[in-house]
Parts: structure tokens; C-alpha cells; sequence
């Protein structure tokens, strides 16, 4: 049985949904769980429910030892079979495809709480803001964190001191959270303007993926590390994993599928997925290289770079770009080319009023690839 809930009495646990739950609501809240819906049941749906629902659903799964699913509902995966050891069943984001289904074991998180606590600071003291649906794992990973850390997990930023995010949601964040002290961010690199908006707040970046939870992390402006316990290799330019956080079924060393360096000291280096490299007339331009440049541009609220084909280069960079009004596209491209070098100059650029995005908040560049096909 797993110790998921690091509180105790009248210390504040949930401040979610419009209710509250002190850790010993909680825990009386967990045993009814597991008393109501039957002491058989070997896996139970939390897609649907609350926050709040969700999370008590999934500290009985923890406490039972028994299964919790927690996926899209509008996007659910083909799930063939449920092994005997899952904790979690879960899914990729679908940023790039169909969601996979995945399944972990509780020891899979757990074991890198430790870790994890090291680095950002979370203690029991803490409101920690989770500010996306739990079926995207890096909030339900924050949100069973900090009830493991015996802190609040709210959805009230008024009261948060710690936030789950990625890039562009905590631009919007920070404003109306006063009392922020340290903000995590994972899903997507850390962009200029995110990390000027933030000024002042201690920031930590993690770099991970669903089907291996951390692999490495930093607090800004530090390089990024490997986690203890976490090897990594690069082939041909593409990051392999070997993890004991890994899913299960996951193959000894995962290829992440992400452009890559390792330096001294375990420091890691993610330059982009390594299907946005752009081939420009044989220079290799990537995709997220283009994109922070851009996002520090006035008049662009968020962009995706693709790569489009061209008869003679191979292909050229195509920006599709939200706008803030506060620009003309004119103008945005006599900027951006002071920015950027000639191949990675943007050929074409497309307004649309809002770019598709994963649960998390981050722009799904596949989707916008498939779109502009």
C-alpha cells in the first residue's frame, strides 16, 4: 500500500471545485471511496469527474493497490489490455496523433517524488495551482506530488504560492497569482517572455515525457540535468532514455523522437522534436529554435513553425501565428528577419485566431502541420 498523502488533520488538502477538504476529510473521504465502490473492482474511470472526484479516485487506487483511468473522454485510446501491476492508466497528449494508451505502476512516480521535491521546494506549507485537466499527466503528476508533500492543491491562483504550467499559461498566470514563489514548467521549453513575465519568481523547468515521467531537470538559469538513476544516449542526433520511471512495457532505452546533446555532468541539451527539423536547401532549422524567436516579437501572442515543401530547397519555414492586434504582419516580419537567420526566416506566414493545443496548453504543431496539408 502506498503512503499517498504526506498530511494530517486539519492541515488544508483540496481547494478545488468550490470545496474543501482538510487531509483528514481526505483520508475519511479515500475509505469511503474504496467502501462505496466495492472492494472487487479491479480499475476505476475518473475521466469524467471533478478534480476533486478524481483525485480521491486516484489515492484509492494508490492506498488499493488497484487501477485508475484518467484520460481524455473526447479522446479516449484503444486500451486492448490492463496489466495486473497498473496504477494509472493514462495517455499521450495527442499532439502529434492518435492519444497511445499507456500504463505506469504507482512506484513509477512515486519512487522520483524525492527527487522531485528536491528540486522545486514544495512543502506542506504550499497552495499548489494545478492549471490544466489531470488527463494531461504533468498536472495530475503535480497534483498527487503535492498531496504526497502534505500541501494544498488548488485551482484558486489568489492563494496559489507554487504553480503547474506550461510557457504560455503561466504568462497569464502570474499576474493573478500575488503570492507565487516558485513556478514549475515542463510540456514545452521555456521561452524569453514567459521567463521576463516571471521575473522574480523562482522558476523550475523539467523535461520529461508521458511515457517516462522526468527525465531531467534545472532551476533557472542552470543547465539541465539528468535525474539520478536516468541515462540518456544520443543517436544519430535523437534522445534515448533508460529510466526507472518509465511505463510499463516501455523498451529498455526509449527514443524520445527530440533532437538532442549531452554534455559533462549528466547536462542535457533538447533542441525540438526531431520531426521539426526543417531541411532548408541543407541547412537543418528547427522548428522550436524559430518559434521562441518569434513568440519575442511584438504583436505575436503564439506561433507553430512548420515546414513546408519547395521544389528547389526541399522545404522552406512556414510560421502560422496568433496575433494580438498590437502589430501589423508587415511589420512583424521586417522584425523578424533582423532576428532570424536567412533559412529559418519564415516564407509564409498564416493568421488564425486561435492555434490548436494539447490538454496541457501547449500548441500542437501536428495538428497544425495536418492542417495546413
Amino acid at each position: 500500500m502506498i503512503a499517498v498523502l504526506g498530511g494530517a488533520g486539519d492541515q488544508p488538502a483540496l481547494d478545488v471545485d468550490g470545496r474543501t477538504y482538510t487531509y483528514a476529510q481526505l483520508d475519511r473521504a479515500i475509505d469511503r471511496w474504496i467502501d462505496e465502490h466495492g472492494s472487487d473492482a479491479s480499475v476505476h474511470d475518473a475521466s469524467e469527474l471533478s478534480v476533486a472526484d478524481a483525485l480521491i479516485c486516484v489515492c484509492a487506487g494508490a492506498r488499493r493497490g488497484t487501477a485508475v483511468i484518467v484520460e481524455n473522454p473526447d479522446a479516449r485510446p484503444d486500451r486492448p489490455a490492463i496489466p495486473p501491476s497498473a496504477f494509472l492508466l493514462v495517455a499521450t497528449s495527442g499532439s502529434t496523433g492518435r492519444p497511445r494508451p499507456l500504463a505506469r505502476t504507482a512506484a513509477s512516480w512515486f519512487d522520483s517524488f524525492p527527487a522531485f521535491t528536491a528540486i522545486t521546494g514544495i512543502d506542506a506549507t504550499d497552495h499548489v495551482l494545478i492549471t490544466g485537466p489531470l488527463h494531461a499527466t504533468m498536472h495530475l503528476f503535480g497534483a498527487v506530488h503535492a498531496l504526497w508533500r502534505g500541501a494544498c492543491v488548488t485551482d484558486d491562483p489568489s492563494r496559489a504560492t507554487v504553480v503547474h504550467a506550461v510557457p504560455a499559461v503561466l504568462r497569464d498566470v502570474v499576474g493573478k497569482a500575488p503570492k507565487l514563489r516558485t513556478a514549475i514548467v515542463a510540456g514545452t521549453a521555456l521561452d524569453d517572455g514567459a521567463r521576463a513575465v516571471a521575473d522574480g519568481i523562482e522558476i523550475v523547468e523539467y523535461y520529461g515525457a508521458a511515457e517516462l515521467s522526468l527525465v531531467a531537470a534545472r532551476k533557472v538559469p542552470e543547465p539541465l540535468r539528468l535525474l539520478d538513476g536516468v541515462d540518456a544516449d544520443i543517436r544519430d542526433g535523437l534522445l534515448y532514455v533508460r529510466s526507472p520511471y518509465s511505463v510499463i512495457g516501455a523498451p529498455d532505452w526509449f527514443g524520445v523522437g527530440d533532437l538532442a546533446e549531452l554534455g559533462d555532468n549528466g547536462e542535457l541539451t533538447v533542441r525540438g522534436r526531431g520531426d521539426s527539423a526543417i531541411n532548408v536547401g541543407g541547412t537543418t532549422v528547427v522548428a522550436e529554435d524559430v518559434e521562441r524567436i518569434l513568440e519575442t516579437l511584438d504583436g505575436i501572442d503564439a506561433v507553430a513553425v512548420v515546414g513546408s515543401p519547395h521544389s528547389v530547397l526541399g522545404e522552406t519555414v512556414t510560421a502560422v501565428v496568433e496575433l494580438d492586434g498590437t502589430a501589423e504582419i508587415a511589420d512583424i516580419r521586417a522584425h523578424a528577419r533582423r532576428a532570424l537567420t536567412k533559412e529559418a526566416m519564415p516564407r509564409r506566414w498564416v493568421p488564425i485566431e486561435s492555434l490548436p493545443r494539447t490538454a496541457s496548453g501547449k500548441v500542437a504543431r501536428g495538428r497544425v502541420r495536418d492542417w495546413l496539408a
